[in-house]
């Protein structure tokens, strides 16, 4: 058992060294320990201030996103809105136009009908004059071809065509 129970001078000059090093830690180390301990809570402190701080900025960008996305959503559907007003308008304003220019195609074709219409009812009564000048000619050559029965039809005509005098 001797191994194990030191000697008394061995105690005391262990319990100096003990005495001598607490006391060198205890002005030098403890001190530096405790600082860097404290200066490391007032980092993991202000860390989590900043990590605070953080979300809250984060809470305040995704509001922020979310009034933009509303935003433009409200856009969007204002824009189109307004396209399909303007699609409404357009497509109005072509069937106006459209009419316009079946009315202005139908009054030309009518005056272009009516103008051939008349055109052609001249050609046939210049054509029914001719015709009748014609016949009217043949027939008088045929009855006058003797000198008498011309000379009677000249005295018909100009007592038919002689003016009345009434009293």
């Amino acid at each position: 058992m001797d191994l194990f129970l030191p000697e008394s001078g061995l105690v005391i000059w262990m319990l100096i060294a003990f005495l001598i090093v607490f006391f060198i830690l205890a002005k030098k180390g403890w001190p530096m320990i405790m600082g860097a301990v404290e200066k490391r809570n007032a980092h993991i402190s202000e860390s989590l201030l900043a990590a605070e701080e953080a979300n809250k900025a984060l809470a305040g960008i995704e509001q922020q996103r979310q009034e933009t996305m509303a935003a433009a959503q409200a856009e969007q559907i204002r824009i189109m809105k307004e396209s399909q007003d303007l699609k409404a308008q357009l497509i109005e304003e072509a069937k106006v136009q459209a009419r316009q220019e079946a009315e202005k195609i139908v009054t030309e074709a009518r005056l272009k009908i009516e103008k051939e219409q008349a055109e052609a009812m001249a050609n046939i009564k210049n054509e029914v004059i001719a015709l009748s000048i014609d016949i009217a000619e043949k027939l008088l050559q045929r009855e006058l071809d003797d000198k008498p029965s011309q000379t009677a039809y000249i005295e018909q005509l100009l007592n038919n065509n002689q003016p009345r005098i009434e009293a």
